[in-house]
């Protein structure tokens, strides 16, 4: 059986944190959520967390060096020793190397890329949703937007460096979440990756 290293990407709101926790408990690995890391630190009102609600709130992305950081150290924790399910990071190409380079020293790289594909328009229906629902400041018009031109010009173009080699599963991220799920599971099946 090949060890679940994975990676879930896709657009804000396109279902990555649901999807991951489902993946994370299908196959009992941690699920690594630099977003649920963060807006604990905020919520706790930690040093990190007031530095990281200032970035947050301004529609930013908190800087590569801190990110790789958090990540480095979560996934040298005993629990990720047999998978582990990343979302959040890597999210552009230098994150990619950082995340290369720790994977390297371990020999354990990813062996699966689970892009979720979502139109932008829903997308966006569903992070209003989402802010309506759980009263999250940064779910803004003018921060989803901006994220989302941040995910298209920074986060996708690391796909290709994943499809090249050839360890990217692009699953429909349309329809329930039992589908959607469903559809995530067969792509690792066939890939020898099975809970």
């Amino acid at each position: 059986m090949t060890a679940p290293r994975l990676l879930i990407i896709g657009p804000q709101g396109s279902g990555k944190g649901t999807q991951g926790q489902r993946i994370a408990d299908a196959f009992r690995i941690p699920a690594v959520s630099t977003g649920d890391v963060f807006r604990a630190n905020v919520k706790d009102g930690t040093p990190l967390g007031l530095e990281v609600k200032a970035i947050i709130d301004a529609g930013d992305l908190v800087p590569d060096a801190l990110t790789g950081a958090i990540v480095r150290d979560r996934l040298a924790q005993d629990d990720a020793a047999g998978g582990f399910l990343l979302d959040g990071y890597p999210r552009n190409l230098g994150q990619v190397g950082d995340l290369d380079a720790f994977l390297g020293e371990r020999d354990e790289p990813l062996t699966a890329v689970i892009e979720l594909s979502v139109p932008r328009d829903e997308s966006i229906r569903r992070i209003a949703l989402r802010a309506r629902e759980q009263g999250r400041a940064d779910d803004n018009d003018e921060s989803i937007a901006k994220r989302l031109s941040i995910y298209e010009s920074e986060t996708a173009p690391i796909l290709d460096v994943y499809r090249e080699r050839g360890v990217v599963d692009e699953i429909d991220g349309v329809g329930t979440l039992d589908e959607v799920f469903e559809r995530i599971i067969v792509a690792l099946a066939a890939r020898g990756i099975v809970a």
